[in-house]
């Protein structure tokens, strides 16, 4: 009895932890999990399952006790695939695949995007441009769209990486479709609702902001900043910033009424938005971000530059206050990690580095504090899953699940 009562326990405490879609609940990185032990770092974790899966740099997501990845097959056939497991036990529980080629696409490893869980539903975008709403629970298909066949979606040279966004009865994709940056589908039907913004496609996920009293849809293409209508589609505003290799990935970040955008070539720009967005500050150099979406808290970002690792910087200013020098994260022409706050009101984030390394770090103004790390999985660019006292990482070969503490 006791067994099955800590199980429901489990279970109970995971499913009101949801990692339902990229980047977690509100997909701004937090985590914030409730009861962490004070000898939390301190503890080694405990591999629970693992999985064999394909390659892909799409990130885990999980809900109500499944969770979520998408892969790539090359043989027998060349095929994308959903795939579901059991997050207690790493079952396999169903799995849906349709053929695709990749033909010349650049780091054609696999699917670049989230599986996006709501209401009982998964909504998947590959890196060729279908995108499919399952069943959750079963895998039954709900219904299917080619994006480039039906809508005009033009492939970017590294494939479709934005994933999927809910918002209210539409699901909302960066797919670059034409005369429409992003496209609005009916979240019951896939039937197309409206498609708004003048850019093709990048790579980054759109974001919904609200400001003024207006709600907004923030989709950063290859050569503007754009803000558009999420009911319509209609454009508030855009903002020119075309960059080398339309390599827009990183997730803006909006607070205090100022819009941060980074990208490798050109580096940061800050925007101060009022009915349109006036540039505050930029600083091409410095401040160089490219995969890694950043945190934030109390006025200070947190975010990973291509040179100098992890660094803090103000946002009003962008006044550069430490850096960690390659420290958290591999130095490398890509470097990488995924961040998330482990316990915000503490200052304390949690980082899945390029190396598969588990890192728990203090972040404050004035410096950061590595508490410990360890080695989790192998190397991988993909956001990994935070669900109350457990992580669910995946590589190029296999997921795995970790109970933290």
């Amino acid at each position: 009895m006791k067994k099955v009562f800590c199980l429901l326990a489990f279970i109970s405490t995971l499913h009101a932890q949801d990692w339902p879609r990229w980047r977690g609940p509100g997909s701004d990185g937090r985590w914030n999990p409730p009861n962490i032990p004070a000898v939390f770092a301190k503890k080694e974790p405990l591999q629970l399952w693992k999985a064999e899966i394909g390659a892909g740099f799409g990130g885990v997501t999980m809900s109500n006790g499944r969770v979520y990845v998408m892969d790539r097959l090359k043989a027998p056939t060349e095929v994308e695939r959903v795939l579901c497991f059991d997050a207690e036990s790493g079952q396999e529980l169903w799995k849906h695949a349709w053929e695709v080629s990749y033909g010349g696409m650049d780091y054609a490893t696999g699917p670049r995007t989230s599986v996006n869980i709501t209401e009982g539903r998964a909504y998947a975008l590959g890196a060729t441009g279908v995108v499919v709403c399952l069943d959750a629970t079963t895998g039954k298909v709900m219904w299917e769209v080619n994006t480039v066949e039906t809508c005009g979606a033009k492939v970017p040279t590294w494939g479709f990486a934005a994933s999927p966004v809910i918002d209210g009865d539409r699901v909302l994709l960066h797919v670059g479709a034409k005369e429409g940056s992003v496209i609005a589908l009916n979240k019951s039907s896939g039937k197309e609702v409206w498609r708004g913004g003048p850019d093709r496609a990048g790579y980054c996920t759109p974001e919904i902001i609200s400001h003024a009293g207006a709600r907004q849809l923030i989709a950063w293409g290859p050569e503007h900043v754009q803000s558009l209508s999420p009911d319509t589609g209609s454009v508030n505003w855009i903002y020119p910033y075309k960059i080398t290799y339309g390599v827009s990935i990183a997730q803006p970040l909006f607070q205090d009424g100022i819009l941060l955008v980074s990208g490798y070539w050109h580096g940061a720009k800050a925007f101060r938005l009022g009915t349109g967005a006036e540039l505050l500050w930029e600083n091409e150099t410095e401040i160089c971000g490219l995969m890694s979406s950043p945190l934030f808290k109390d006025g200070v970002v947190y975010m990973l530059d291509k040179n100098r690792g992890l660094q803090a910087f103000e946002l009003k200013t962008g006044k550069i206050l430490w850096s960690d020098d390659n420290t958290l994260t591999p130095k490398d022409r890509n470097p990488q990690m995924s961040l998330v706050w482990m316990d915000e009101s503490n200052n304390l984030a949690a980082l899945l580095n390029a190396s598969g390394e588990l890192v728990y770090v203090t972040l404050t103004p004035e410096k950061r504090e590595e508490q410990s790390r360890w080695q989790i999985i192998g190397k991988t660019w993909a956001h990994p899953a935070f669900a109350g006292n457990r992580v669910f990482a995946r590589s190029d070969k296999e997921l795995i699940a970790w109970q933290l503490w």
